[in-house]
């Protein structure tokens, strides 16, 4: 039955799909870091929903919080209206926050997508500053509503969209393994930040002052690419010699993800707006923006929607975050991530088609690279091909991993927080044999994109 109606939704399913067209199952329930298809074979999930499920697939804590709310009578839909699951979430989501950020700040609920809270923050940073233009990245990745698309360093997804919103620019991210300007290292991130100090002391750079800075910390779609402590500082310096408003992108990064319970705090920076969804809701779908009050001059109905008041995200989300506080959830997604990072290494030093082993905590990506190209001594090409068997070959292993990244080159680790040093080590073995048994396609694919 379960086969029949998975051909039946192959069948009526939108071309747009996209996790749907990996990972050729179904899954039929899922306990911590584990998922279990129709013939009850187990899988490691490096996936994690993109990283909303924090504490894994049905966790107790979580659980023990929704199933009794479900049957309390509660109002399960209030719009933006008080209510006592409201109120809960929003005081651990502001014991959640940096402190000194937190004493000042604002939040705004949004529809339950992040696409939606970057939308919430460009409207909210052009009505506050009176500004039009946007400063974006390379490698970027903020959602697919059509000011997020905007954003969007991937083009791909842009070329058949026709009246994206204008007067976006695009700035060089750091690579310390494949720096914009060809040099690398800490080489990439005093390069950047001279680039980006240029162009605003330039009176004829062509781009007015911005309303708005937008950055991850950690680019996750991008390919896992981490932002140093000293480049977010030298950003955060330049936007506030410039009085540009800096906003953190946290969708996926936020909430102990890479180590700290938000990513930008490693530098110890305070930005101007942090947008979060994802793990927020615990598993369920919620999406805000926080920010400053000072920036908060926008109209009532300014930004709006039908389910920003979801109930059942606000129970599952504060029951996720008071967990996440009260275990030390961050230091065990460092210590933990640390493990997995020494062993991806570990078969990097082994099999020759790892470049380059990145990223942060329990955010981790394993780019691949055709080290059958002549005349690359420096920057090997990558091999989005090969990244796309191994993954199809992880899958064979009982491993969901996916890709991202330039060309889909790059193999992403995003399990949930509760990962242990033992699923770690179990999880390194299924990648390894994936390795070993993956047959190597020429080069002459190499830069085929995903």
């Amino acid at each position: 039955m379960q086969d029949v109606g998975w051909a039946h939704l192959k069948a009526r399913e939108s071309n747009a799909k996209t996790y749907a067209r990996t990972f050729d199952l179904v899954l039929m329930r899922g306990a911590g870091v584990m998922v279990y298809d129709q013939k009850d074979n187990g899988y490691i999930d490096c996936l994690a929903g993109a990283g909303a499920l924090a504490l894994g697939h049905n966790h107790p804590y979580v659980a023990d919080r929704v199933e009794p709310f479900l049957r309390s009578g509660h109002l399960q839909q209030a719009l933006d209206i008080a209510t006592p699951a409201k109120i809960e979430f929003t005081t651990q989501l502001f014991r959640a926050l940096p402190r000194r950020f937190a004493e000042h700040a604002r939040v705004q609920f949004c529809s339950p997508s992040g696409s939606d809270a970057v939308e919430a923050a460009l409207k909210l940073f052009k009505s506050a500053t009176g500004r039009r233009s946007v400063l974006a990245f390379h490698g970027g990745y903020h959602g697919q509503t059509a000011g997020a698309l905007s954003l969007m360093g991937n083009v791909s997804a842009k070329q058949a969209v026709a009246g994206l919103m204008s007067e976006v620019h695009f700035l060089p991210f750091p690579n310390a393994y494949r720096c914009p300007f060809g040099a690398g290292g800490a080489e990439s991130d005093r390069l950047s930040l001279a680039y980006i100090s240029n162009l605003l002391d330039d009176p004829e750079s062509g781009i007015t002052k911005p309303a708005a800075v937008i950055v991850e910390a950690v680019q996750g779609e991008g390919g896992c690419i981490p932002a140093s402590a000293q480049w977010l500082k030298g950003l955060r310096e330049l936007t506030l010699r410039h009085d540009i408003p800096l906003v953190i992108d946290e969708v996926q990064t936020g909430f102990a993800r890479t180590g700290g319970m938000f990513a930008h705090e490693i530098a110890g920076i305070e930005p101007d707006a942090i947008i979060l969804s994802k793990a927020a809701g615990g598993g369920f779908p919620l999406a805000l923006v926080a920010y400053h009050e000072r920036y908060d001059k926008w109209s009532p109905g300014a930004h709006s929607g039908t389910f920003r008041g979801n109930q059942i995200a606000f129970v599952a989300g504060a029951a996720t975050i008071e967990y996440l506080l009260h275990h030390d959830v961050a230091g065990h997604a460092h210590a933990v991530g640390a493990v997995l990072r020494a062993g991806l290494e570990r078969l990097q030093s082994i099999h020759p088609v790892i470049g380059d082993v990145r990223g942060r905590g329990l955010m981790l990506g394993v780019e691949i690279v055709d080290r059958e190209a002549e005349g690359h001594a420096k920057a090997v090409p990558a091999n989005g091909v090969l990244a796309r068997a191994i993954r199809a070959e992880c899958l064979r292993q009982g491993l969901i991993v996916e890709t991202g990244g330039r060309h889909g080159a790059v193999l992403r680790f995003l399990p949930p927080l509760t990962i242990t040093a033992q699923e770690v080590d179990e999880l390194l073995v299924r990648f390894g044999r994936a390795l070993q048994r993956t047959r190597m396609p020429r080069a002459t694919a190499s830069l085929a994109c995903q």
